[in-house]
């Protein structure tokens, strides 16, 4: 124990003494550098659980979505309702028979934009692959709605669904 206690005492002093030389190699606190910013590199896909590529159904995630819908026979009634920060389109469609599904407002041009002050939609849906019953009026009638904001709607004066019969059109 006696000959320990003197050689603490003098690592001790040793590594106070570093206090004193700030940019000394020897003191602990430098020996890691200064720490400066740098870009993060971070991977597409940062969860480890969800693979890259491969798999049983990668072909079909790749695959585009093509909607393989009809645009509706009639439509009965439009309503735009104002919410904050743009409107609610919605339509009411009257199909020809019962069963159609994934109804949708798919607009006339790509950028969904107004032409002639003129944004236009058509309504569509799918049908099914077998004959259906045609049914009477209430079940085969559908609704479908989009949302579009204040930018959409700048210099828009009509909106206007259209069928295959008819259209609707709603002014401001």
């Amino acid at each position: 124990m006696p000959k320990t206690l003197p050689l603490i005492l003098a690592a001790a002093m040793t590594l106070t003494a570093c206090a004193s030389v700030r940019e000394s190699r020897v003191n602990p606190f430098n020996w890691f550098g200064q720490s400066r910013s740098v870009p993060v590199e971070r991977e597409v896909n940062t969860n480890p659980l969800i693979p890259q590529g491969g798999g049983l159904f990668s072909n079909k995630r790749n695959e585009p979505v093509i909607y393989a819908g009809r645009p509706f026979e009639q439509v009965t009634n439009l309503t735009v309702e104002r919410v904050p920060g743009g409107a609610i389109i919605r339509a009411t469609g009257l199909a020809a028979r019962q069963g159609i599904y994934e109804v949708q407002l798919t607009p006339e041009n790509e950028d969904e934009e107004p032409v002639d002050g003129v944004l236009a939609y058509r309504l569509e849906g799918v049908r099914p692959a077998q004959n259906t019953a045609v049914g009477t009026p209430p079940t085969r009638e559908v609704v479908a709605a989009r949302r579009v904001t204040d930018s959409q709607l700048a210099g828009v004066r009509r909106i206007r669904v259209e069928g295959q019969l008819n259209a609707q059109v709603a002014r401001r």
